[in-house]
């Protein structure tokens, strides 16, 4: 199984920055596509931002030009970069993996970390 660890998540006032970030440890084939999830106000998760292991970037509409994602292949991690954070972005926001060979594709989230913007 992939464990997936959150960090970064907190309060900031609208205008500022956050970072977060989430690591995959345990047993694992190939880290494919990485990214962060919010959770929507029906509950639903919709992507923020993706990337794959070779740098393919998907950003959700409201976050282009502010949200910088990136990752460490090396150490199976993902980052977050949060910038210019509106109060519109205040959500519980989880890392997504997808562990991947050939058709197989096991998907694994995080707990959540909750990001507030707020003054």
């Amino acid at each position: 199984q992939v464990h997936l660890e959150e960090s970064g998540g907190g309060w900031v006032q609208p205008g500022g920055s956050l970072r977060l970030s989430c690591a995959a440890n345990g047993t694992y084939i190939n880290i494919a596509t990485m990214g962060w999830f919010h959770q929507a106000p029906k509950n639903q998760r919709e992507p923020v931002a993706t990337i794959t292991r070779t740098g393919t970037i998907t950003y959700a509409d409201s976050v282009k030009g502010r949200f910088i994602i990136s990752r460490d292949n090396a150490k199976n991690a993902v980052h977050l970069q949060m910038n210019s954070l509106k109060p519109d972005d205040t959500r519980v926001y989880f890392c997504y993996v997808e562990d991947t060979e050939l058709n197989s594709v096991e998907q694994y989230w995080g707990q959540g970390t909750q990001v507030t913007v707020s003054s």
